[in-house]
């Protein structure tokens, strides 16, 4: 097995064979150079150290307030969209109706029981997505007031919550809107 091997001048030998024994008893010394290196490399890491322990002290990163900013948007989109949730409780509401209503009732007790009560459920679970945007929205807009002083907030984050609370809003106005029958009301019986 060939090792490289240094003199005592520092010169190269080239490679020799040498017994694990002597491999062992190798030893490296340090001249001024290697000290001053060390101490660069120890004083690098101490400012390193500082460095983090600053950029931990200076606050948060704002990965919270970019997730609730995106949280936001997405609630504010199902309550424009509906979501499961609404799906299934109109669906509900349909079967209730149905089973409740008699047969021989008249056309529009009829209508309203089964696709009126449906319609408004709908409407209240897309306002609870809406409010639910809206409130996210502005907690994010408004955490910076309540953090580290001078920190400002990334533009990237408040572009999407105010997008959030823009759909919040537009999503709760055409909940109340359905709700009160003032958008796509039910058809009249007659």
């Amino acid at each position: 097995m060939g090792t490289k091997t240094v003199d005592e001048t520092g010169a190269d030998t080239g490679t020799e064979a040498k017994t694990d024994e002597e491999k062992v008893d190798v030893v490296k010394t340090t001249d001024a150079t290697d000290s001053t290196d060390a101490d660069e490399v120890a004083e690098h890491d101490e400012a390193g150290d500082e460095v983090t322990a600053e950029a931990t002290e200076a606050g948060p990163s704002g990965v919270g307030q970019g997730a609730g900013a995106v949280v936001s948007a997405a609630l504010g989109l199902v309550s424009l969209t509906g979501g499961w949730i609404g799906t299934v409780a109109a669906a509900r509401e349909t079967l209730v109706g149905q089973l409740e209503t008699a047969s021989n009732a008249s056309v529009a007790k009829q209508i309203k029981e089964v696709y009126g009560d449906a319609w408004q459920t709908s409407a209240l679970w897309a306002a609870v997505f809406a409010l639910a945007a809206l409130i996210v929205g502005v907690v994010v807009l408004a955490r910076p007031a309540f953090g580290t002083p001078g920190k400002p907030q990334a533009v990237w984050i408040k572009s999407v919550a105010w997008g959030g609370v823009a759909l919040g809003v537009i999503g709760l106005l055409l909940a109340v809107l359905k709700y009160t029958d003032a958008l796509l009301g039910l058809p009249s019986a007659g």
